[in-house]
């Protein structure tokens, strides 16, 4: 039974531990094998949307030496929209909705191209802190807010992720709370509603899974 209306988003299962994480290779196991085997219509539908990521991603990274890069990417948007949908699931545990795990992969990503690129292009970087045709009496100004607004790139892609997974399942939790002191025409009124909002839901799974990835995109192509 709920005891508060957060005790959805508690990883602890009754063993004491954080086996609810393990949801997040559920589909290893619910994806038959022979859809990597045989054509099918999912891998031609699949294979169209990797396609399109691939062409988008390869225009704003702009990378003609690092074949693959768009990999990394394509990886990611797949990895959370996976984790998104497995979520809208009764009784599956929603990992993405943990600033634990968005906060993991948005802070790796962000230090890695730091790293790469305050080592492999420390000039291009230290011009990205003044923006051009900024005055002289700006440019201290200018440095500082540049920082700050680099420093906390990280921390608004995990919060963007783990706002929105988390307000939409609160709303469903609290709609579908309320049914058993319902009749029946407010019953039906209500199922109607849910299965709107879990329509929106998905739309927001799918939207929230691009955005991470294409700013993700944006934030490693500055640094070439």
């Amino acid at each position: 039974m709920m005891t508060n209306l957060f005790s959805m988003f508690d990883p602890i299962t009754n063993f004491n531990l954080s086996l609810n994480w393990l949801s997040s290779f559920l589909g290893l196991f619910i994806i038959p094998y022979i859809y990597w085997l045989t054509p099918n219509r999912f891998i031609f539908f699949w294979n169209n949307i990797m396609i399109t990521l691939h062409k988008e991603f390869k225009i704003l990274l702009g990378l003609n030496k690092h074949l693959g890069g768009t990999l990394i990417f394509i990886s990611l948007f797949s990895f959370i929209l996976f984790n998104n949908f497995m979520g809208l699931f009764p009784y599956i545990f929603t990992s993405s909705s943990h600033l634990t795990m968005n906060l993991s992969l948005a802070l790796s990503l962000w230090l890695s191209f730091m790293i790469y690129g305050w080592f492999n292009y420390t000039n291009h970087m230290f011009s990205h802190l003044v923006p051009q045709g900024t005055p002289g009496i700006l440019m201290p100004f200018m440095v500082c807010i540049e920082t700050i607004s680099n420093l906390i790139r990280p921390g608004t892609l995990a919060i963007r992720l783990t706002a929105n997974i988390i307000a939409g399942h609160l709303l469903l939790t609290l709609l579908g709370s309320t049914g058993p002191s319902l009749n029946f025409f407010f019953i039906y009124l209500l199922l109607i509603i849910q299965i709107t909002l879990l329509m929106l839901e998905t739309a927001v799974a799918i939207i929230q899974s691009y955005v991470f990835s294409i700013l993700s995109t944006l934030y490693s192509s500055e640094i070439n």
